[in-house]
């Protein structure tokens, strides 16, 4: 092997005209930026209970690929073809755990391909509007949710008794379940109520009702 001939094709690797070293630094320079903050957006708007730095690591990380990719495509039309067949076989089986999330992973796309574009200021608008837009729909107030009213009783007999105090202290309620066994029944109801608290300590005091719970329910989450 010409030692002479290797070393040509490395300093040809490097000295792409397509693909000059000061578009490489701008291009990350900038999806570095806007990645970072959209780190810090979805760091503050999320409030889940399992929160993921690791997801929100990856979502930092992505645009820089994404957006070298564009340049690569940028500079040769057979890179362009074989990178179009290689994604066509890659598939990913990571599930989503939450519908907002699919949200940051299109933003985290969208910055690499607007960056390694070119088009910054189309990137930064958008990275703008959009964190405006979930922080407004993040604030705007809600219907209260309803709450899961869990009883253990050992006769049920109390029911009756419990969906009187229930009708006269809720705007709304309705049975879920019911179970029955030995010295047990399980009672469990979703209700609308302003005064929760004194709705589950009214009950607690009923004769024959050894346990009392109530969680709010948003539909998806537990609080």
């Amino acid at each position: 092997m010409d030692l002479g001939l290797l070393w040509d094709y490395i300093k040809e690797g490097f000295n792409n005209p397509q693909v000059p070293p000061g578009l490489i630094v701008s291009v990350l320079l900038m999806t570095l930026v806007l990645g970072i903050f959209e780190y810090l957006v979805y760091r503050y708007v999320s409030k889940r209970s399992f929160y993921s730095k690791q997801f929100n690591i990856t979502l930092a990380i992505i645009p820089l690929f994404i957006a070298t990719i564009i340049m690569t495509l940028q500079s040769n039309l057979l890179i362009t073809l074989g990178t179009i067949g290689a994604l066509a076989i890659i598939r990913f089986r990571t599930a989503i755990k939450d519908p907002i999330d699919m949200v940051y992973l299109l933003w985290s796309v969208f910055i690499g391909i607007t960056c390694g574009s070119g088009l910054f200021e189309v990137a930064i608008i958008t990275s703008l509007v959009v964190t405006v837009l979930l922080f407004v729909l993040d604030l705007l107030p809600l219907r209260k949710p309803p709450f899961i009213l869990v009883v253990n009783a050992s006769d049920p007999e109390v029911e009756k008794s419990i969906v009187k105090i229930i009708k006269e202290g809720t705007q709304y309620y309705k049975v879920k379940s019911r179970t029955m066994s030995e010295n047990r029944y399980d009672l469990v109801l979703e209700l609308k109520t302003k005064d929760d608290a004194n709705l589950v300590d009214t009950i607690s005091k009923l004769e024959n009702v050894n346990n009392v719970s109530m969680v709010a329910f948003d539909g998806e989450n537990f609080s």
